[in-house]
């Protein structure tokens, strides 16, 4: 839940002094990092930050669920 509010609070002033104003690259960097407290803070400025949002953190979820268990058969 930290992450969730401390990605959400700092990320758009990183991404801002990056130079960075795409929604769609804005979007999917909360939801990477902030996951569902970054989704639904995208959500308040655009629909289309928080699409960007809602698939980053679920792409995130899927690479999770699919790097994990290679990882711990690689290592076992």
């Amino acid at each position: 839940m930290l992450t969730g509010i401390f990605g959400a609070a700092i990320t758009q002033g990183v991404v801002r002094r990056m130079g960075i104003t795409a929604h769609e690259i804005s979007g999917f960097t909360l939801g990477v990092v902030a996951h569902g407290i970054g989704t639904s803070r995208a959500l308040q400025t655009s629909q289309e930050m928080g699409a960007f949002a809602g698939l980053a953190m679920g792409l995130a979820g899927v690479f999770t669920a699919v790097l994990i268990p290679i990882c711990l058969d690689v290592a076992g």
